[in-house]
């Protein structure tokens, strides 16, 4: 629908066993670490290599925010465009998205505005719902408060102090990461190489420059700042202050994470069981374990409090799942006494009693509260690993997009192409081993062995293999294998593989133990390849990358959508502001930016009701009589109902996967085209409504008017009254 043209025109003390292969902990405070001021080194050198390091992680999220917009306006002409053209932009649930930001700025008062999103009638047609509670809109409530509130009305226009900010957070973004490598390795290095393979694969990395608006936008950026500071927090040189400190920033950023982003749940989950492994694993002090998990609950119910006891935060699995944690933590107090096999034989114990309790208090809490908010997001992990029913429409609308697919063999072709690939799978590789060797040896302790015991007493916790190191190896894992089952998850996964592998290009561990192999391994020329390796690798990556991306710079392209701008304009001008639309969640979407008008659905998918009324409005892409859809749209107050050639005539998907396939299959009808067909599917009494529509045979003229046509929509206002000759000639048609 919507096209792109080109525009016209200090040393330690001897480390313990086992340290020659991971001596991190006498390199904790060396070289040009972040920490080094903060534990009292004020000397000249600290201070000139902390700064520069500040400054290059600062100067790398610019080049990063810069890049981005400047791709985006290439991209658009989004400075040359109309108004409405700049609208229709904000793609899908970007706009609207940003249409709220848009009906904040619009409202007489900052009070009435709030009002009118806690009251909204207008996004769902015959309902009151309250969007504070239904929707992670508070960052466009806040831009907008903000917006109103500065003197850059004059100067900078509501839309572009809206994507600045959006581009602004991947400056925050590149520096977390720079951060994050900063600390794991002790060289900012890492973090200058961790900032350009961000930038440089920016396909896999991010999608911001097309996709503004999109939840993960806003909260991606607070997600890789509460892994820096779990980092920080988990390293063992901090003193109590700064330990209190590190802890409200990670309550600050999980907050900021799970207040921008529904999904906040399903991600803090994969968290949760980081947690609990390096728990099981002995790397955690109990009051460290307590401390994250109260981080997680503090921060979730904080965001339920703001949501109006949003319920779906409430009966969120992993809520449920840290309660069971704690509560047979606390009980089973034996758990790390006995021999290896003994504790392995309790640790199976102790999970399978957390994963009973979880799924039970989980249970008890949505029966409690009726929930079924989420149900689509579990029946669409059951159909994905073959579990559930295949023909579920929701399941299958997820199912069918690529986005949820598996992550294509392609991404990583291109993560090797930056030099990046290969690093990051030496350096897990290296780090999974001594990490099971860490755990084996750790649970092989005595009695009085513990992780908190051994920190109590100066040992040297789990053969130097630190705690931060160690969760920042469990988050790529995991969070990698979410990333290769839904492809995008990826976006989560790949930015912290940028800190990763940059921690093994700058840190000792591959260093040490390549140089030990060739026995050569001398402090001067561990240095020396530490610090000349990354600067290789960076010069190599100007020199090959830098042509490309001035070339990718210089591409100017044009937005060209006049089909939509013509429905966008059509739509203002010919029908009545409270007029009421049906449609796809996609278009209608952007009516609700561009026009202001009443929709009877939405993308914002988390809702049953919600979810069972776009069903039913869909079938206007099915085998349904007139009759049918007629009492379908006036039931939920339809005016008018826009009907799209590119879905009703689909051939981006395969056959099975087009939306009017997956209709078919959830009526039991046989679908389209040639194939086979499960033997239970009938044919359909009907032809398919958005194509018999268009004949303006009688039994479909006596009910649906056509008021707007081009190539791309086709516009039916729905009649108000039936006449009884006309239901009698309906019928007539229906049994012809």
């Amino acid at each position: 629908m919507t096209a792109l043209r080109q525009r016209k025109g200090s040393k330690g003390k001897e480390p313990p066993l086992g340290a020659e292969l991971h001596p991190q902990q006498s390199n904790c405070c060396t070289d040009h670490h972040p920490e080094r001021i903060l534990h009292g080194d004020w000397s000249w050198g600290a201070i000139i290599w902390t700064s520069i390091g500040w400054s290059v992680s600062v100067g790398l999220g610019l080049l990063c925010c810069i890049y981005m917009a400047t791709l985006h306006e290439n991209d658009l002409w989004f400075s040359n465009i109309k108004e409405v053209e700049r609208e229709i932009s904000f793609r899908t649930e970007c706009g609207l998205y940003y249409s709220y930001f848009k009906q904040m700025l619009q409202a007489p008062s900052i009070q009435e505005g709030l009002s009118d999103l806690i009251h909204d009638n207008l996004t769902e047609s015959k309902r009151t719902i309250n969007l504070l509670q239904r929707m992670n809109i508070y960052q466009e409530v806040f831009l907008s408060v903000l917006y109103r509130s500065l003197p850059i009305q004059t100067y900078l226009e509501p839309v572009y102090f809206y994507i600045y900010t959006v581009f602004s957070l991947q400056a925050v973004y590149v520096i977390a990461l720079y951060l994050t490598a900063w600390l794991l390795s002790g060289s900012w290095l890492a973090g200058s190489l961790a900032g350009v393979w961000y930038i440089l694969n920016r396909v896999d990395t991010t999608r911001v420059e097309f996709t503004i608006s999109l939840r993960e936008n806003w909260s991606l950026p607070f997600l890789a700042l509460q892994v820096t500071t779990i980092t920080c927090y988990l390293r063992p040189q901090l003193s109590a202050l700064q330990q209190k400190v590190m802890v409200w920033l990670m309550y600050v950023t999980t907050f900021c994470f799970c207040l921008t982003w529904q999904f906040n749940q399903f991600i803090l989950l994969v968290q949760a069981l980081i947690i609990y492994t390096l728990d099981c694993a002995d790397f955690l002090t109990k009051s460290q374990v307590t401390t994250l998990y109260l981080v997680q609950v503090s921060a979730l119910l904080s965001v339920c409090l703001l949501q109006f006891c949003n319920t779906m935060i409430l009966g969120s699995l992993v809520l449920s799942f840290i309660v069971a944690a704690l509560i047979v933590k606390h009980c089973q107090s034996g758990v790390r006494t006995g021999g290896l096999l003994l504790r392995l034989g309790k640790l199976l114990l102790h999970s399978v009693l957390v994963l009973l309790l979880t799924c039970t208090i989980n249970y008890l809490v949505k029966k409690a509260l009726q929930l079924r908010s989420d149900e689509h997001i579990f029946k669409f992990i059951q159909s994905k690993f073959g579990l559930g029913s295949t023909r579920d429409f929701d399941a299958s609308l997820y199912l069918c997009e690529e986005a949820f697919g598996l992550l294509p063999l392609d991404t990583l072709e291109r993560l090797a192409g930056t030099l990046m690939l290969y690093p990051y799978i030496l350096t897990v590789l290296l780090l999974s081993g001594m990490f099971v060797v860490a755990t084996l040896q750790n649970l092989s302790r005595p009695k009085g062995g513990s992780a908190e015991e051994r920190k109590g007493s100066g040992e040297g916790r789990a053969v130097a293999f630190r705690p931060d190191v160690a969760y920042n190896l469990l988050h790529t894992l995991f969070y990698g294998l979410l990333a290769f089952s839904t492809m995008r998850m990826k976006y989560i996964w790949t930015g912290h593989m940028c800190a990763v592998a940059a921690y093994g290009v700058c840190g000792m561990e591959l260093w040490t133990l390549l140089l030990n192999t060739l026995r050569c391994n001398t402090k001067v020329l561990l240095r020396l390849v530490r610090y000349a390796v990354p600067v290789a690798m960076i010069a190599c990556l100007y020199y090959k990358f830098w042509p490309k991306l001035m070339e990718e710079l210089s591409e100017l392209r044009e937005f060209f959508d006049p089909d939509t701008v013509e429905l966008m304009t059509w739509i203002s001008t010919k029908t009545p502001k409270r007029a009421v639309f049906a449609g796809s969640m996609q278009l209608l979407a952007g009516i609700k930016l561009c026009t202001g008008r009443v929709l009877t659905n939405h993308p914002h998918y988390e809702d049953k009701d919600l979810r069972e009324r776009t069903r039913q409005v869909y079938q206007v892409y099915a085998r349904r009589g007139p009759e049918e859809v007629y009492d379908i749209l006036r039931t939920i107050g339809a005016d008018y109902v826009v009907l799209e050639n590119s879905i009703c005539y689909e051939r981006r998907h395969r056959r099975g996967c087009r939306l009017r396939d997956l209709l078919d299959l959830a009526n039991g009808h046989i679908m389209d085209g040639p194939g086979d067909n499960d033997p239970d599917l009938v044919p359909a009494s009907h032809p398919r409504f958005c194509e018999a529509i268009k004949t303006e045979d009688p039994a479909y003229s006596a009910l649906f008017t056509r008021t707007f046509q081009n190539k791309t929509f086709h516009v039916y206002r729905v009649k108000k009254k039936r006449k009884k000759s006309n239901k009698n000639s309906s019928e007539a048609s229906v049994t012809q």
